[in-house]
């Protein structure tokens, strides 16, 4: 796969971002610009959300070279965690050091509303996949680099945005969480929910990357409020917020 992609581009930087849900825009205006579908990388795996649309853009935003995946794999799609968590392993072997993780997430607050922008000071893995035991925040500075969120939040400042920080909840999906188990987040002192994150913030934190993730917030969750749940309001609250989004990621870059 390192083979591949260095014979269709000519990246060398140590900087690679993973795009949420709805949040692919973002790789359309890089510089010098080389899209990568999926499906031509040899033993990659394919994106089957809606949203994600399966491919590495590679190119560069003031002269940094960046290597954009828009699309991710889910637990949910049935990949094991050596798949979801491939991405990972292919920009470390293209020697990337400094990774930013995004996703479309759920508020379990009424004062987190759709179309805010949190920065993950902690994580949760509530998937009680390997231990029945109640999740713990998950704080230190080799999942959550303490320096790129300080820039994030100077870089928020700067571009007139504003942000807050937070716990984000990891549940297995696909279906949305019931009201119980919102409420039982809210317990934990969890501020948003998503399927997906932790297990790359578990990897790149393996490989000693610097990591900083972002949650957009594109919906409540259940019992919040009355409203329905759907992931096509995912989608329409994402492509609503890409400009202040790409203008954060931008200035995130260019300052980290």
């Amino acid at each position: 796969m390192k083979d591949y992609i260095l014979s269709k581009s000519q990246f060398n930087g140590d900087t690679a971002i993973i795009l949420g849900s709805g949040m692919g825009a973002f790789g359309n205006i890089l510089d010098d610009l080389i899209s990568i579908t999926y499906r031509d990388i040899p033993g990659y795996p394919l994106s089957t959300v809606k949203g994600h649309s399966g491919e590495l853009s590679i190119g560069s935003i003031r002269d940094i070279s960046l290597i954009v995946a828009k699309g991710r794999f889910h637990y949910y799609e049935g990949y094991d965690m050596e798949t979801i968590t491939l991405p990972i392993k292919l920009f470390h072997s293209l020697g990337v050091k400094k990774l930013i993780i995004t996703n479309a997430a759920g508020s379990v607050s009424l004062n987190l509303p759709p179309g805010a922008m949190m920065i993950l000071d902690s994580h949760m893995d509530c998937t009680f996949r390997e231990s029945i035991s109640i999740p713990k925040k998950q704080n230190s500075k080799k999942f959550h680099d303490q320096s790129f969120i300080k820039t994030a939040f100077a870089s928020a400042e700067n571009v007139g945005i504003h942000i807050s920080k937070g716990t984000y909840c990891w549940t297995m999906g696909p279906a949305y969480e019931t009201p119980d188990e919102v409420s039982f987040i809210q317990s934990l002192g969890g501020q948003a929910v998503g399927m997906s994150t932790v297990p790359e913030i578990q990897q790149a934190a393996e490989l000693n990357m610097k990591i900083l993730a972002i949650s957009t917030i594109t919906n409540y969750a259940a019992g919040i409020t009355n409203e329905p749940l759907s992931h096509e309001e995912v989608i329409n609250v994402s492509s609503q917020v890409e400009d202040d989004f790409a203008n954060l990621l931008t200035e995130i870059v260019i300052r980290i």
